[in-house]
């Protein structure tokens, strides 16, 4: 497979790639035989000879900036770049139970959500860009979701952000075209489950939504909706990546790809 895809010794850089599924991204680049830096605030258990971790703020310029630059120094250069660092906060435009109340959208969640989700992937897409474009070749992927179309309750700051990476992606596959670097979105849906589905998390969604803790969960199981009848797994979304990474996928550009099971809408 690595020989077929072609991308073994490719450096690719990866944000948030310490769990989940960006994690899972990083496992399978490696078991193909490229080489991958991982932004993140704080460190994995990963341990390869083609892996190297760079503590990276992505709203912080100088922090992506010198992080870049890293990963050059460190590789020798950048092939390419998968935007999966995002952050999801539930909160209600209006509690109308109760104003004001924790699970109530504010200015500190909103802030947060577009420096992390929307900024953090400019930065970064930037700063990896100018090294793609002058090379003229490479990839950039955005991390997307099937919110960023449908909307989501209780979600709803954290679904612009998504669509704010649909709008990313088509109008930077027009820009960077003309470099012959290609911009793929990839939008998971309904996936198994990760340490970052926490507590708080769902207390917090169950609220915006009416529901109790257990009723949330059970609406994970419940895969009528989805055609092929189950939750995805990481490593089909990594497997994905890894594709779109290749030249096996080199005429694909401007597009988000849905990776929810043929589930869409409901």
């Amino acid at each position: 497979m690595s020989k077929w895809l072609g991308i073994e010794g490719r450096t690719y850089i990866v944000t948030g790639g310490s769990s989940g599924i960006g994690y899972s991204i990083i496992e399978g680049l490696l078991e193909v035989g490229a080489k991958v830096a991982n932004f993140d605030i704080s460190p994995s258990d990963v341990e390869h000879d083609n892996y190297h971790y760079v503590e990276v703020d992505v709203t912080s310029r100088e922090a992506v900036e010198n992080g870049v630059q890293e990963v050059v120094d460190h590789f020798g250069t950048v092939d390419g770049l998968v935007n999966n660092a995002g952050i999801n906060i539930p909160a209600l435009l209006v509690d109308t139970k109760e104003s004001h109340s924790q699970y109530e959208l504010n200015d500190a969640i909103f802030d947060k959500m577009i420096a992390i989700n929307q900024k953090g992937l400019y930065l970064v897409s930037q700063a990896v860009g100018r090294v793609l474009t002058e090379k003229k070749e490479g990839v950039i992927i955005n991390m997307g979701s099937e919110s960023g179309l449908e909307g989501s309750e209780g979600q709803s700051a954290y679904a612009a952000t998504k669509a704010a990476v649909y709008s990313f992606t088509r109008s930077w596959a027009k820009e960077l075209g003309k470099s012959n670097v290609r911009v793929v979105g990839i939008a998971p849906g309904i996936m198994e489950e990760t340490g970052l589905r926490t507590l708080a998390y769902e207390e917090a969604l169950s609220y915006t939504r009416g529901k109790t803790v257990e009723e949330l969960r059970a609406g994970y199981s419940n895969t009528s909706t989805i055609p092929l009848g189950r939750s995805g797994k990481l490593s089909e979304v990594a497997n994905t990546v890894c594709f779109m990474l290749s030249d096996r996928s080199g005429y694909t550009t401007g597009v988000t790809l849905n990776l929810a099971g043929g589930k869409t809408r409901g």
